[in-house]
């Protein structure tokens, strides 16, 4: 894990021209941008990765596919291909990622952390077996296929959802309905 230099944006999700470590954004409280791809299949699995034990933030959790921050003067795009690449071992084609919008989460996920993310959504289909995934052990401690339905009742269930990191439901919900829409 780096810390890499990524924009400061207003809380409006427009570039400020300030270019800060990630590690002030958080410490600071400062609005930035990630990316998050979820991957599904044609039958309605999402895939999910483990987020890996050494992790700053919700480590050992079920999360997104694949996330990650946007580098300083990196686009979305970019951002996207280049993470994939990182967490999961596949190059996808950008005309293979359907950007869907963005979302602003903020999260407090330890003291002295504060997460002000504006989210760059996409969605892409998994054409690969998940056997086939090459995992970037520092960031991902393992990934599965996970049926769409069970995740919803997964959400509504305290116990088990505990395991996966803590995003608000209205965008875990705005992320099932996007990708059930596409099968």
């Amino acid at each position: 894990m780096s810390d890499e230099l990524i924009d400061i944006l207003d809380e409006h999700g427009k570039r400020t021209g300030e270019i800060r470590l990630k590690s002030e954004a958080h410490q600071l409280g400062l609005y930035h941008a990630s990316v998050h791809i979820w991957f599904f299949t044609d039958d309605g699995r999402i895939l999910f990765q483990k987020r890996a034990k050494n992790k700053d933030s919700f480590p050992d959790l079920w999360d997104v596919s694949v996330a990650g921050h946007i580098g300083a003067g990196e686009s979305p795009e970019n951002s996207a291909i280049r993470e994939i690449e990182e967490e999961i071992g596949i190059l996808v084609p950008v005309h293979k990622l359907e950007f869907i919008g963005t979302y602003l989460a903020k999260k407090i996920p330890k003291p002295d952390f504060l997460d002000n993310e504006f989210h760059y959504i996409y969605l892409s289909k998994l054409d690969v077996s998940i056997k086939k995934l090459k995992l970037q052990e520092e960031e991902v401690a393992g990934v599965i296929l996970f049926d769409s339905n069970d995740f919803k009742n997964i959400l509504h269930n305290p116990i088990k959802y505990k395991d996966y990191v803590p995003h608000d439901l209205e965008y875990y919900h705005f992320i099932l309905k996007e990708i059930t829409n596409r099968l």
